[in-house]
């Protein structure tokens, strides 16, 4: 039986999407998790080689069983966006990675299936923060202004859903999340029917409500950094109201912070929007991954916070 294997967030749902409205699989495993859960390839146990989908996880968090997979005589199609590290050569794995900092994955998907299910790369666009992408994208359909807008909200609460600590701190697990869109053509169709986007629709405006009151512990005019407390809300805020604060900010790198019970930090960053590079090169230097626009880290030890600190200021403020 076939793998799907894709990250928890709006642009793994609708690369998904995308891939099984096309070719409609009557059965498949999933494996999946919040968006902070890159390792997912070490779910997948000892069965018979079988093909597998792998869709906007980091290859270089997941090289090592990508080559135990390949090894065991699995196919890999390799679609992603993030910084990747080198790419395994062996005939059994098809890479389609595009790290450019205007691409997401469901764009890479709309580009093999010449736009057949755009709406869907367009919400994932919007929710990935690429909202130049997503407009140009959108100018290529007959999609209204409003419809337009639906698009992005819904993209970022789909977004939105993806953050946690663990399943149980998303609204809806991306599997269920998964299963509910399969039932719509089209992200408007969801957008007006479904009950779980009313449900996210509420919970992201509590949660944001909440995050607004959160202190800022550093600022100037390229970057700026805030403080969340450890709570379920923080880790379901932190990469819509990083993304918020990109758009509204878009001179400024933008750096959110979560308290973690074992003396680190969950950490989130934005670079500039008139400048999007940076990102990933910091956050791979503390153990974390990304790409150049957007990248963060799992578990920043405190021990390790000035040394990070005095990297963003070398990196946005020199």
């Amino acid at each position: 039986m076939p793998y799907d294997v894709f990250n928890g967030d709006a642009d793994g749902l609708c690369a998904l999407q995308q891939l099984r409205l096309h070719q409609p699989l009557e059965h498949s495993h999933l494996v999946t998790g919040p968006k902070r859960e890159t390792s997912l390839l070490r779910k997948i146990p000892l069965v018979d080689p079988t093909e597998i989908t792998v869709l906007d996880i980091s290859l270089r968090a997941n090289r090592s069983d990508a080559e135990r997979l390949l090894q065991d005589g699995h196919r890999l199609t390799y679609i992603d966006h993030h910084n990747s590290g080198p790419i395994p050569e062996h005939k059994n794995f098809i890479s389609c990675i595009d790290t450019d900092p205007a691409v997401c994955t469901s764009v890479i998907v709309d580009q093999m299936l010449e736009g057949k299910y755009r709406d869907w790369a367009i919400t994932a666009a919007f929710g990935d923060n690429l909202i130049d992408t997503a407009k140009t994208l959108a100018q290529k359909t007959n999609l209204s202004s409003s419809q337009v807008e639906k698009l992005q909200e819904l993209g970022e609460l789909l977004n939105y859903n993806g953050y946690g600590r663990k399943v149980d701190d998303l609204w809806f697990s991306p599997e269920e999340l998964f299963w509910k869109m399969q039932g719509y053509q089209s992200p408007l169709d969801f957008y007006g029917e479904a009950p779980e986007f009313l449900a996210l629709r509420e919970g992201y405006a509590e949660d944001l409500r909440r995050a607004e009151e959160a202190p800022t512990i550093f600022e100037n005019s390229n970057l700026r950094i805030y403080q969340l407390p450890d709570a379920a809300w923080s880790h379901r805020i932190v990469g819509a109201f990083s993304n918020l604060k990109a758009r509204n900010h878009p001179e400024q790198a933008q750096v959110v912070m979560v308290e973690k019970p074992e003396r680190a930090q969950l950490v989130s960053v934005r670079s500039p929007k008139i400048h999007p590079v940076g990102a990933d090169e910091i956050c791979l230097r503390f153990e974390g991954g990304g790409r150049p626009a957007a990248a963060g880290i799992n578990d920043l030890p405190m021990t390790k916070l000035e040394d990070f600190k005095q990297a963003l200021i070398q990196r946005f403020c020199v």
